[in-house]
């Protein structure tokens, strides 16, 4: 039996098992009720190597508020954007933190606000910075020029995406193919993610001037659809795109991501096997996980959880299915909310206390800064 149909099997059964045992409604990044854990395939997906290995944690930078993502700047810098004050950060990796500028139009609220970022492909020639963040009446993405005077001159490449308290979605980033990739959200209105009029519940892929990019499945900006919550997404090393999603009740989701595809919310949460609808790589229960970041590094994903308080690992194979998940860092450091492989190869994994939903300690919010090693062969 292959290993992403062991997977299904025995998330099949787990469903099947917290249909009978859970009950009421819930929703939101801390809130779902919890169902019997899945287990997952083998424990060593990387042939025979065995897994990466983490190192221990150091902190690079305290005293922020709900540092949101992280993207690098060819130099090593890193841009870090705070969802709450719409402050844009430069970090180095010493750990200097200057203000570049307050995004102008960022309007917080719940689990709105100045969230992803992205750095141009192409940024040596162009300065090009995006992001994507909560306004009066959408949620959006818009670029603009970094070259020393601020956030300034910002334009609106993607409008019109739904805003709401709550699943907003937010990530975005470049992927191999030079595209930009930007993870939305249903806003609580679970009918948009099947919605092909809407933005909302789906991950879209354009051009770096914002128009739907070649080779969509309809020619509009819409990638795939059937999404709750995107706040994560990573590629391997041979191009493959994964994606995090937030559950309801059930199941949060690792998705492997392909061009046209439906995830099946509202329809289906976790494994449904259901025609028409594309089942998760794997699924946790939501008091494991509620996993927002995503990265990919040394043969493994890598996802932050927010109410699960752990960094989980997910060894993938040649074939990219998925080994046992390991958690790491578990109630360590609380909500974790962002991770990045940085361009030495460790991961900077931030934390996300001061999100209303978590307990700040003196230092919090934090950028931790965690090695990675693979066994030799």
């Amino acid at each position: 039996m292959g290993l992403r149909r062991a997977h299904r099997l025995l998330a099949a059964a787990a469903l099947m098992l917290a249909a009978a045992c859970s009950s009421g409604g819930g929703g939101g990044e801390g809130s779902a009720r919890t169902p019997p854990p899945l287990p997952s395939g083998s424990q060593d997906a990387s042939g025979g190597r065995g897994p990466a290995r983490l190192g221990e944690p150091r902190q690079l930078v305290g005293g922020l508020r709900v540092p949101w993502a992280v993207a690098f700047l060819p130099g090593g810098d890193a841009l870090v954007t705070e969802r709450d004050t719409a402050r844009l950060l430069r970090v180095t990796p010493q750990g200097r933190v200057s203000v570049i500028g307050r995004v102008p139009g960022v309007e917080p609220g719940g689990e709105g606000g100045l969230m992803g970022v992205a750095v141009s492909p192409s940024f040596a020639r162009d300065r090009l910075v995006y992001l994507y963040f909560t306004a009066a009446d959408d949620n959006r993405v818009v670029r603009f020029r970094l070259d020393g005077g601020g956030v300034r001159d910002v334009r609106p490449i993607v409008t019109g995406i739904p805003k709401g308290g709550n699943h907003n979605g937010g990530r975005i980033a470049f992927g191999p193919d030079r595209m930009l990739y930007v993870a939305t959200g249903e806003v609580y209105r679970t009918r948009l993610a099947q919605d092909r009029d809407s933005l909302g519940g789906k991950i879209l892929r354009v051009a770096p001037d914002g128009r739907p990019a070649p080779g969509n499945p309809s020619g509009t900006r819409l990638w795939t659809l059937g999404h709750r919550n995107v706040q994560g997404m990573a590629w391997d090393e041979r191009g493959r795109m994964y994606a995090t999603e937030f559950g309801q009740d059930r199941f949060d989701e690792i998705n492997r991501i392909e061009r046209g595809r439906n995830y099946g919310w509202p329809e289906v949460e976790g494994v449904g096997g259901r025609d028409g609808f594309t089942d998760p790589l794997l699924t946790w229960s939501t008091a494991e996980a509620s996993p927002s970041g995503l990265a990919y590094a040394d043969g493994s994903l890598w996802a932050a959880g927010l109410r699960g308080r752990r960094l989980w690992q997910v060894p993938l194979d040649a074939d990219g299915d998925a080994g046992r998940p390991i958690a790491h860092l578990q109630g360590r450091y609380g909500r974790l909310r962002a991770v990045v492989r940085a361009p030495d190869g460790s991961l900077w994994v931030t934390t996300s206390n001061h999100d209303g939903r978590g307990d700040p300690g003196p230092d919090d919010d934090r950028i931790l800064v965690i090695p990675v090693s693979r066994p030799a062969s």
